[in-house]
């Protein structure tokens, strides 16, 4: 399995500063993938997967809103 690397903005995450993966961002088909895991991007700038190692990251120069 390959890692991949995906690069967020600000506004690609929830009102808590997360994601779910599976993603159709990473490129993953939601029907054949593993259960949907909530990730915070937010708090520390990237979040991986422990499920597919899918890496989020908020791309150079984003910043998160004090609403995120």
């Amino acid at each position: 399995m390959s890692q991949k690397i995906v690069e967020l903005q600000a506004k690609d995450l929830d009102s808590r500063g997360g994601i779910a993966c599976p993603s159709p961002q990473a490129g993953t088909a939601l029907w054949n993938g593993h259960p949907r895991v909530y990730l915070d991007v937010a708090h520390t700038g990237q979040a991986k997967c422990p499920y597919c190692g899918t890496e989020y990251r908020l791309r150079a120069g984003e910043k998160v809103s004090a609403g995120h």
